[in-house]
């Protein structure tokens, strides 16, 4: 019953693993972190990413324009390239160590103390890359909050908003939270005792025959 449960869990936790990973990549190279709609011009929309500033046309053209440089970016979304970047090294390190810890894993046998280390080493790893992944994409979305908001701003002034990428960020790092606990959780022994070897069986003894050593005897002619 624990066996089926462990690896329920692990083969869950594995699969949210890896569509968190896939969402943190997603959401890395989309250009669509902001959003902004022109109220003089409502045919555009423009949106912003990590990497470049995209303006979408009612006729359905996408033009994109790359940051000019990283040091003219602001604060938080130099700081979340950088985060977001380690975020997904460290998904998928974590889903490359916690996969010959599966007992599906069949290339190469490892003891059970080894896969309960790799699993334990592939949570961790996991663990991190979730709040590598919720760090930068909820302080980008507290300052778009607190932009929208700043009454120093005159209201014929457009502000940006959520874009789609902040939603799939934020369900990103719950995934690979929620995979990465999975994983460490299922790694943990059952707490019972291992089984105690059978004794050997005796082996039988040869017996041994005693023949008198006829030292005193008469020699009989």
């Amino acid at each position: 019953m624990a066996g089926g449960w462990r690896a329920a869990a692990q083969a869950g936790g594995m699969l949210l693993a890896l569509l968190g990973w896939v969402c943190s990549c997603v959401t890395t190279v989309v250009p669509l972190w902001k959003s902004l709609n022109l109220e003089l011009n409502e045919l555009e929309v423009w949106s912003m990413g990590l990497w470049q500033v995209c303006v979408g046309q009612e006729e359905g053209v996408l033009e994109c324009r790359p940051h000019g440089s990283f040091l003219a970016l602001p604060p938080d979304l130099r700081v979340s390239r950088l985060l977001m970047c380690l975020s997904n090294a460290l998904g998928l390190l974590g889903c490359l160590l916690a996969a010959p810890g599966l007992p599906a894993w069949t290339p190469c046998r490892h003891p059970p103390a080894a896969k309960r280390r790799l699993l334990l080493a592939g949570g961790a790893a996991l663990g991190v890359a979730a709040v590598a992944t919720l760090a930068p994409v909820s302080w980008v979305a507290y300052n778009t909050v607190l932009d929208f908001w700043d009454d120093s701003v005159p209201d014929i002034v457009p502000r940006w908003e959520f874009g789609e990428a902040t939603f799939l960020g934020w369900f990103a790092g719950a995934f690979l939270a929620a995979g990465g606990l999975l994983l460490a959780c299922s790694a943990r022994p059952d707490g019972t005792p291992p089984p105690m070897p059978a004794p050997a069986c005796p082996q039988p003894t040869r017996a041994r025959s005693h023949h008198p050593h006829p030292k005193n005897a008469d020699l009989v002619i």
